[in-house]
This record gives structure tokens, C-alpha cells and sequence, in this order.
């Protein structure tokens, strides 16, 4: 409980003294409202997001890593019982030549071609709730090794704004 009001930016010290001035009792009491309270918003919170979809691209340039990864993503999502809908790699990389000069000022003719190739493994997520959504992709990020990216596109479920009405019927 302190340490949330610490975060807020009031110092224990007036915290205490807002405490005692509230309930005309010690710290400990007021901790008590305070839990009260807090049950109460709990109750009257903001209804968590919906998400229909989300979708997760993985790129990589060593494929092992990028294969093991992908695994490691399933086997979570399967753990927390997030309904994986596709989890699919295109079979070719993506393949970027350059040509370069070997020397810097001469020797036009002699060139060196590098390849940068780049692995991709698509998952998308289907139908989560925010707090779901939300506690998986954290889990899966914090553990994203060297060499992978991770890009993710979420799609949320809203409802229909109030000024939007159905279009009048008979005329």
C-alpha cells in the first residue's frame, strides 16, 4: 500500500499525515480504508479491451533461432490457452544482394556481392481479452532473443459509437 502511494510522488510522511488526519486513528486503520476503497474501484474499473485479432511477424537472419523461437511462442500461447489460429514460415527467405568495391579508390573490376537473407514466421492470435493479450505478449518479449524483431498489430473489438444509428426503414 505504501509503496503505491510512493509512486504516486507523496512521501510517507504525508501520506501518514493524510492518513491520520482522514480517520482521526493510527496508519494501520487507514490502510484498511484504503483497501476498502481500492476493492470498491476495483469493482467500478474500465471493462478490459477485447481484441479479435493480433497479429505477429518474426524476422530473423539465422533460421534455428527464428524455428525455436516460433516454438517457444506456441508452446506459451498453448500454456495460457490463447487459441493460436495460423502459425505458418514462408519456405524461401527474403534475399538482398549487395556489390561492393574490394578496394576503395581503384580496381573498378573487382567487386564483392554480399547476401543479406531474412526469415520470416507469421502467428496470429485470435479473440483475447486485454489483460490475456497483454500478459503474453510481455512474457514472450521479455524473452526474445538476439537477432529476432518482433512487430505486432493488434486489431480491438469497439462498440458502434452512440451517434452511428441504423438508417431509417420505409422512406
Amino acid at each position: 500500500m505504501l509503496a503505491s502511494r510512493l509512486t504516486r510522488g507523496l512521501a510517507p510522511s504525508s501520506y501518514l499525515r493524510t492518513c491520520w488526519a482522514r480517520t482521526r486513528q493510527p496508519a494501520v486503520a487507514c490502510q484498511s480504508t484504503e483497501a476498502a476503497q481500492q476493492s470498491t474501484a476495483v469493482q467500478q474499473a474500465v471493462p478490459d479491451k477485447l481484441y479479435g485479432a493480433i497479429d505477429i511477424e518474426l524476422r530473423a537472419h539465422e533460421p534455428a533461432v527464428l524455428k525455436s523461437y516460433s516454438w517457444f511462442m506456441n508452446s506459451a500461447a498453448n500454456e495460457l490457452d490463447v487459441k493460436v489460429s495460423k502459425s505458418f514460415a514462408p519456405e524461401t527467405p527474403n534475399k538482398e544482394r549487395k556489390t561492393l568495391l574490394k578496394a576503395a579508390h581503384v580496381q573498378k573490376k573487382h567487386r564483392v556481392q554480399y547476401e543479406f537473407r531474412t526469415y520470416y514466421h507469421f502467428i496470429s492470435l485470435k479473440n483475447l481479452t486485454g489483460s490475456t493479450a497483454d500478459t503474453y505478449l510481455e512474457y514472450v518479449q521479455r524473452n526474445l532473443p538476439e537477432g529476432v524483431s518482433m512487430k505486432v498489430t493488434t486489431t480491438e473489438i469497439q462498440k458502434h459509437q452512440p451517434h452511428l444509428k441504423p438508417p431509417k426503414q420505409g422512406q
